[in-house]
């Protein structure tokens, strides 16, 4: 089964989840990577998990942008998706998430303004 792990810490990440969560758990089994056990994942550290965002996938991971844009195609956001996939439409998603993943890191206490 596919896994999404994400940041249940994160205000705004939660609420996503939380939206989506319907049509992702027939797909998807979602992780939340802030539950104090958690560790890691195949080799890779809850450290960089809360990084960016990583999916899961058979046996190798999705990350970032390339795993929020798998996840929203699961969720039936097909068109957003082909969309942003579209060449210069994905250089600039790939910018903004960059952008949001390094303002995400300094959420304190679910604080994830920008």
């Amino acid at each position: 089964m596919q896994k999404l792990f994400y940041d249940g810490s994160c205000r705004l990440c939660q609420r996503e989840i939380n939206w989506l969560a319907p049509k992702l758990t027939p797909h998807l089994e979602l992780v939340d990577i802030s539950n104090e056990g958690f560790s890691g994942f195949a080799g890779v550290t809850k450290q960089a998990m809360m990084q960016r965002i990583h999916l899961w996938q058979h046996d190798h991971f999705l990350i970032g942008i390339d795993a929020t844009l798998h996840y929203w195609h699961l969720a039936g956001h097909t068109w957003l998706v082909a969309f942003l996939r579209l060449p210069p439409c994905y250089w600039l998603a790939q910018k903004a998430y960059a952008y949001w993943a390094a303002k995400r890191t300094n959420c304190t206490n679910g604080d994830c303004t920008l």
